[in-house]
Parts: C-alpha cells; sequence; structure tokens
C-alpha cells in the first residue's frame, strides 16, 4: 500500500464569494500540486473540495495522512460525521447537515482508503499548508479575471438562493 501524505487548504474572497482550494500531495519522492475552485461558494466547501479532490487524486488503495487547517474538515470526518449519518444527515441541533453533498463525497473516498486526519496551524510557516494557501489564491484571482464583476455578483445571488436565477430566467423569456 503506498504512503501519501496531503496537505490542503481552500478559502473565498467573501463567504461566500469566488473561492479556491489547493492540495499538495506527497508520494515517495514525487509531489504533485492540484487546485480549483468556483464562482460562488464558502470557505467550508473550499476546505472540503481540497480533501475531497486530493484523495479523488489517488489512483489505488492508500494509506494516506491528510493535514488540513480546517478544524471543520477534521472535526466533521472524524468525530461528527457517524452521529450524521446515523441520524440521516440531521446535527445534534436538529438542522440538516450543511455540504451534505461533499460530505458524502468525501466519506465515500476515505472508505476507499487508510486515512489519519491531522489539523496543522494555517499561516503558521508550514511550507506545503502555505503553498496550498498559495494555490487557493491563485484560483480565487483567476476566477476573478475570468468573470466580470456583474458575473460574480449573478453567481453569488444564484448560490444563496437558486431561485433567483429561475426567476430572471423566466422575466427575461416574459420579456419576448
Amino acid at each position: 500500500m503506498n504512503s501519501v501524505i496531503i496537505y490542503t487548504d481552500g478559502g473565498c474572497e467573501g463567504n461566500p464569494g469566488p473561492g479556491g482550494w489547493g492540495a499538495v500531495v506527497r508520494c515517495g519522492d514525487s509531489v504533485h500540486e492540484i487546485s480549483g475552485g468556483e464562482l460562488a461558494t464558502t470557505n467550508n466547501r473550499m476546505e472540503l473540495l481540497a480533501a475531497i479532490s486530493a484523495l479523488a487524486a489517488l489512483t489505488e488503495r492508500s494509506e494516506v495522512c491528510l493535514l488540513t487547517d480546517s478544524q471543520y474538515v477534521k472535526n466533521g470526518i472524524t468525530q461528527w460525521i457517524s452521529g450524521w449519518k446515523r441520524k440521516g444527515w440531521i446535527t445534534s441541533t436538529k438542522e440538516p447537515v450543511k455540504n451534505v453533498d461533499l460530505w458524502k463525497r468525501l466519506d465515500a473516498l476515505v472508505a476507499q482508503h487508510r486515512v489519519t486526519w491531522k489539523w496543522v496551524k494555517g499561516h503558521a510557516g508550514n511550507t506545503d499548508n502555505e503553498r496550498c494557501d498559495g494555490l487557493a489564491g491563485r484560483e480565487i484571482a483567476k476566477l476573478k479575471q475570468q468573470h466580470s464583476k456583474t458575473a460574480r455578483q449573478d453567481a453569488l445571488a444564484t448560490f444563496k438562493n437558486p431561485t433567483v436565477t429561475e426567476a430572471r430566467t423566466l422575466q427575461q423569456a416574459s420579456w419576448f
């Protein structure tokens, strides 16, 4: 079984806002960097997507040490998820679990590997964590460059309230 070390980080400008994630995947002497982003998202979604994407990039069952600066991700996957699943994806406060789509994806990927989760303090000089932060920031900058302010605002409105786009589409259709 491969031994893999993964560092992950995610963030967004505004919360919600344009977001990015990054991961550094180390296997022996091999180092891979991956990153991505979304035009309208939250910090927590980007933190989750970083871990999901890094684990999904592994081509065979591995022993993984995954380091994240997100207590949300670490505690969610190591402490809270079993209760959420047992209660039908409901929290201890009887609310639906936020980001359930991503938690389910992460849970399925974790089941394919032997993963140890570790928390690392962000912005504390850890080279690989800082690299992940830089990758996430680069993705945010790229999204902001590729999309106008209006497009970003529209994406944010849709993210916050998906029915806004549907209403605008219907409104525009009625003008013709």
